[in-house]
């Protein structure tokens, strides 16, 4: 009965969001409501559920979340992404601009959140595109997966922020194993892909794409924004101030040493919230004072970015007491009982949860905080590396985008893609980053290295003959 009632739950959420297009966060809410009521919740404990579990979700990312993006916007404000962008690209020349773009989008998306990166990235690629006479879905595809990886994956991102939060994983580690996951994922599910994909459907990579809809965009000369060296220490800053922080704890661990005053103020300066800020001040610096902008303009443009996520942040809360309520109506418990004794590893677990709830609900941020509230009982039960669940549950949560999911609409309308096209090209990159990643993430587990050797291997080999056995088709009839 309990998991009954979360798949109704689940469905209502869908009708509501998706049918009668309300709000997500008051749809998160009212289903909150009657999926306790239906749980049997004592009805003096339900408010209090709700307001615990979304006041304790934002509570511990809401600093993280909100000078990331502040951070995030002063970059792209002061052109310092489009310095990093256009100085990469001209390093790498011509034949290797699919690898320029890749590592200029991965910069930039620790930085910015998907959307933001994919509004302030679309029209660099548009232009380069334009100029060296390629395809714009040559480009964009490496660009949208670089992007969909450093969402899915990295810190400050609100999915595995906030579920490193939730597991109780070390946020650094996190970090630090996510981009050693990220990076083969976005080579597969982007450079490598595109080929694929051109087998797949041709006619696509003819699109010239329309961006209309971004309006005016705000274009600088290259001589006019930051250096690109302080523009990729701004942007990487608090990625490095997390990773000194977690490397100096895992040697403390392996050698033994005590703590001392040094290692105390190191862990302080990583700890995520104090490393965003001193990355802020950081930014307030490069990308403001020493450019001479006047500090007023340098705080309007941390304004805007509040505003434009606090919608996001109602809608992370409202995961958070729906995680709640499927915590305190023993929901999670139930799953753990039905799960104890198993082998199947809670990495696996929660990857297959996550990408159910994010095929369901369209929501990535939604499905990993979600997955929390099945999964979080179950972790006792099993001696597993927390920081690995986090990034399975991303995964997860990164799988299938089709039309309940805001971005396949943006790469749709952008690319000037049909629905069959945005399908084989958007959809089928985010399940292979899915897939990828879990097969990644499984190799970093010593104990299901070989599980994870097949996924990948399983998952190279099918998209290939898929590409091969297609590109025979003189229709090109892709069968959804």
């Amino acid at each position: 009965m309990p998991l009954l009632i979360v798949a109704i739950g689940i469905i209502l959420l869908l009708i509501l969001i998706t049918g009668f297009k309300v709000n997500t966060f008051v749809s998160l809410i009212i289903v909150s409501f009657i999926v306790s009521l239906a749980l049997g919740m004592p009805l003096g404990k339900i408010v209090t559920s709700i307001e615990g579990g979304l006041g304790g979700t934002l509570g511990h990312i809401a600093l993280i979340f909100g000078l990331g993006a502040m951070l995030g916007r002063l970059i792209a404000d002061a052109g310092g992404a489009q310095r990093i962008a256009m100085t990469l690209i001209n390093k790498f020349g011509k034949k290797r601009i699919q690898w320029a773009v890749v590592v200029a989008s991965f910069i930039v998306g620790i930085a910015l959140f998907f959307e933001v990166g994919l509004v302030l990235l679309i029209p660099i690629v548009f232009s380069i595109a334009k100029e060296l006479r390629a395809s714009i879905l040559h480009l964009g595809i490496p660009m949208a997966a670089a992007l969909l990886a450093t969402h899915s994956f990295l810190p400050p991102h609100p999915g595995p922020t906030v579920i490193a939060g939730e597991y109780g994983a070390d946020i650094g580690l996190v970090l630090l194993y996510g981009i050693i996951v990220a990076i083969p994922t976005v080579i597969i599910a982007g450079p490598l892909y595109t080929k694929i994909a051109k087998k797949i459907v041709p006619v696509a990579f003819n699109k010239t794409g329309n961006i209309a809809s971004l309006g005016e965009q705000k274009t600088l000369q290259l001589k006019e924004t930051p250096g690109f060296g302080i523009s990729v220490l701004t942007a990487m800053f608090p990625v490095l101030l997390m990773s000194i922080s977690t490397i100096i704890d895992m040697i403390q661990k392996s050698v033994g040493f005590k703590d001392n005053t040094l290692i105390e103020i190191v862990r302080l300066i990583g700890n995520p919230s104090t490393a965003m800020l001193i990355s802020l001040v950081l930014a307030f610096f490069t990308m403001g004072i020493q450019r001479n902008i006047p500090i007023k303009e340098v705080m309007n443009s941390c304004t805007s970015s509040i505003t434009a996520i606090g919608m996001m942040l109602l809608i992370i809360g409202g995961g958070g007491a729906f995680k709640q309520v499927l915590i305190d109506g023993g929901v999670g418990d139930y799953v753990s009982k039905l799960f104890t004794g198993t082998s199947m590893s809670p990495i696996i677990l929660a990857w297959l949860v996550a990408a159910i709830l994010r095929i369901s609900l369209g929501s990535a941020t939604v499905a990993a905080i979600s997955t929390a509230g099945l999964i979080i009982p179950m972790l006792a039960q099993y001696d597993v590396n927390l920081a690995l669940v986090t990034l399975a549950t991303g995964a997860g949560s990164s799988i299938c985008s089709h039309v309940n999911d805001a971005g396949f609409w943006m790469i749709k309308e952008y690319f000037g893609l049909s629905m069959k096209e945005t399908f084989s090209t958007w959809t089928i990159l985010s399940t292979i980053t899915s897939v990828a990643g879990l097969g990644f993430i499984l190799l970093l587990d010593a104990s299901l290295i070989i599980a994870g050797v097949l996924i990948i291997f399983i998952s190279i080999v099918a998209i290939y003959f898929s590409g091969f056995n297609r590109s025979k088709n003189k229709n090109n009839v892709l069968d959804i």
